[in-house]
């Protein structure tokens, strides 16, 4: 029994270069490589899934410390303040930020979390080889990859606020150990998104299509 349809690009042993593109006609039984870019061929990207899950199990150890350590140092002629994302979050709203609050927690809290439940979805339904909705997992493997970046915001937030008060000369702002976690979070759901070959979803499918 072939693993792949007919009516599938792999079916027909046919695969896009992943270095420049370009559709080749590979072989089964022997080792390929795009005749422009002599890049390895393959019909999946090698060990995507073990590797999808190494990522994304990392980044759900580091979204808690993320959370709850502190992403920015302040030392004024006051003292000294450490602020959580969360601490950030209350104290935009207490003084009528409410938009800006909103913008932090949708970016810097939500956008992560739902990043990691919306791939643990996708890996648990390869894993287990789930055959409903395929088209709306792909569409949302799709949405990932473009709201990745923007749960950077925090980062970009510390970054010129330190900018502007150390040039200022007012006050002292340092990045915390959350904002290193935080960084981790995304770097490393960004890299487990780039590892998930979205292709895998259709494989249950088609091996039921076959039998």
């Amino acid at each position: 029994m072939r693993r792949y349809g007919a009516y599938s690009a792999a079916g027909l042993n046919l695969c896009l270069c992943h270095g420049c593109g370009l559709l080749c006609r590979i072989s089964l039984d022997q080792d390929n490589a795009c005749w422009r870019c002599k890049a390895p061929l393959h019909l999946r990207r090698p060990a995507a899934q073990q590797r999808c899950w190494a990522l994304l199990l990392a980044a759900i150890i580091c979204y808690l410390p993320a959370n709850l350590l502190p992403i920015m140092e302040t030392t004024a002629l006051t003292g000294a303040q450490r602020d959580t994302i969360m601490s950030g979050v209350v104290y935009l709203w207490n003084n009528n930020s409410w938009p800006l609050a909103l913008v932090v927690f949708i970016a810097s809290v939500l956008v992560p979390l739902l990043k990691i439940l919306a791939l643990l979805l996708l890996a648990c339904s390869v894993q287990w080889r789930w055959q409903w909705a395929p088209r709306q997992r792909t569409q949302l493997y799709r949405l990932i990859e473009v709201i990745g970046p923007w749960s950077m915001l925090d980062i970009f937030v510390v970054a010129l606020m330190a900018a502007l008060v150390q040039w200022q000369s007012l006050a002292s702002i340092k990045a915390g150990p959350g904002a290193i976690a935080f960084g981790a979070v995304v770097v490393l759901t960004m890299l487990a998104a780039m590892s998930f070959d979205p292709r895998m979803i259709w494989d249950a499918i088609e091996d039921d299509d076959e039998q």
